[in-house]
């Protein structure tokens, strides 16, 4: 699991990332989406440990990354931007430096190399430099360089970035095959590849975190019209005129015409008068009483790239004063709370005290009176002793 909590990162007077929280749970695949200078890179390389946060906590399971930075960075496989490889290396050479600065012992490393190697399918290519690859196996060299020695948590910035889209897919299901064996971090510019692999997506615009949730509900929250394309066969040219008096339409747009009296039309419902099966039932009656060709009728989908950018467009965009001042004003909420803290352990430390003080006092106490009833029964059976002696 990773623990991403109030994360800052500041050069000189500005912010790179500014009050960061998020979690990702561990199997899962998140998309971290963001303009380019948005704060994505910057992130990632705070979780590796690559970079120090100016303030705030980072933990990936368990551990502190601030603190035990080597420990965590066992944990991780990083994938990085532009695929940066060595050029007069073998591929196979490539995969087997990385395990050398993962430190994977020499007995296991010929086996992880191999594995990387069959799991990112570089099998053909193993023996040749890897200048000489192309593009798409060079994604590959770089990604198998990050899974070398089976890490826990893959992060993997812009892993498709400059593919064809037979590389992107092949690219894309191999990421996909990851999911539950490791914790993914996907950062792309493809909104489309984040919505078909990821589970979560995490929105990050001018160094802050504006949105954490799943593609389907990201596009829910932009289905605000209710938009169908439909193909019809109108041999009389009258389509419009019929369905322009439709009480439910709000407007209808002519989007293609063929030669064969086909059309292509794009009709928008006003809102909340009509619920899709009821539409849908009402054209294909209206169409086949006026001779019209029903030939499809498809409802328009809001798209993840439609959500953000609402989700970008709709931000409140703030001077760099502004932004000084709310992050001030964080820096000292966190101070307060820093002390308050303090304080409430402090009290805590103090109550803890006085209940051992009391307890100590209580079991000395009890420990006294044990002390002087034993002497008691002590006395008693000495006395019967004694007038048992004086009887006899």
């Amino acid at each position: 699991m990773i623990e991403v909590r109030n994360v800052s990162k500041k050069y000189g007077d500005t912010y790179a990332v500014r009050n960061i929280s998020f979690d990702v749970q561990d199997g899962e695949i998140v998309g971290f989406l963001g303009r380019n200078g948005a704060g994505k890179t910057t992130t990632m390389n705070m979780i590796t440990g690559f970079i120090e946060p100016t303030i705030g906590q980072i933990i990936v399971n368990g551990i502190d990354v601030d603190s035990k930075p080597k420990k965590v960075k066992k944990l991780i496989g990083y994938m990085p931007e532009g695929t940066p490889l060595y050029t007069d290396l073998t591929v196979k050479e490539f995969i087997s430096y990385m395990a050398d600065l993962k430190c994977i012992p020499h007995k296991e490393k010929k086996e992880a190399v191999e594995k990387a190697i069959m799991e990112t399918g570089l099998d053909k290519v193993r023996n040749r430099l890897t200048r000489n690859l192309s593009r798409g196996f060079k994604q590959r060299v770089s990604l198998a360089g990050a899974l070398v020695g089976d890490p826990e948590i893959l992060i993997l910035d812009e892993p498709t970035v400059g593919l064809d889209p037979k590389q992107v897919k092949e690219i894309r299901e191999l990421i996909k095959s990851f999911r539950k064996e490791h914790t993914v971090i996907l950062s792309s510019h493809i909104l489309t590849e984040v919505s078909q692999i990821c589970e979560k997506v995490i929105i990050i615009d001018k160094g802050e975190i504006i949105a954490v949730d799943t593609p389907e509900n990201l596009e829910k929250s932009v289905e605000t019209k209710q938009v169908y394309i439909v193909t019809i066969e109108d041999t009389e040219n009258k389509f419009e005129d019929v369905f322009k008096s439709d009480e439910q339409i709000k407007s209808i747009e002519k989007i293609k015409e063929n030669e064969d009296n086909t059309y292509v039309y794009q009709v928008e419902l006003k809102e909340n008068l009509s619920d899709d099966k009821e539409f849908r039932k009402n054209f294909a009656i209206k169409c086949a009483e006026n001779n019209i060709l029903n030939l499809g009728i498809n409802k328009e989908e809001a798209s993840l790239e439609d959500a953000f950018i609402k989700i970008i467009e709709d931000r409140q965009e703030l001077s760099n004063d502004e932004i000084n001042e709310i992050q001030y004003q964080r820096e000292l909420d966190d101070l307060r709370q820093a002390k308050q803290e303090k304080k409430e352990r402090k009290e805590f430390v103090k109550e803890k005290r006085q209940e051992l003080k009391e307890q100590k006092k209580a079991e000395k106490l009890e420990k006294k009176e044990k002390s002087e009833t034993d002497s008691k029964e002590d006395e008693d059976d000495d006395k019967n002793e004694d007038s048992k002696g004086g009887e006899e």
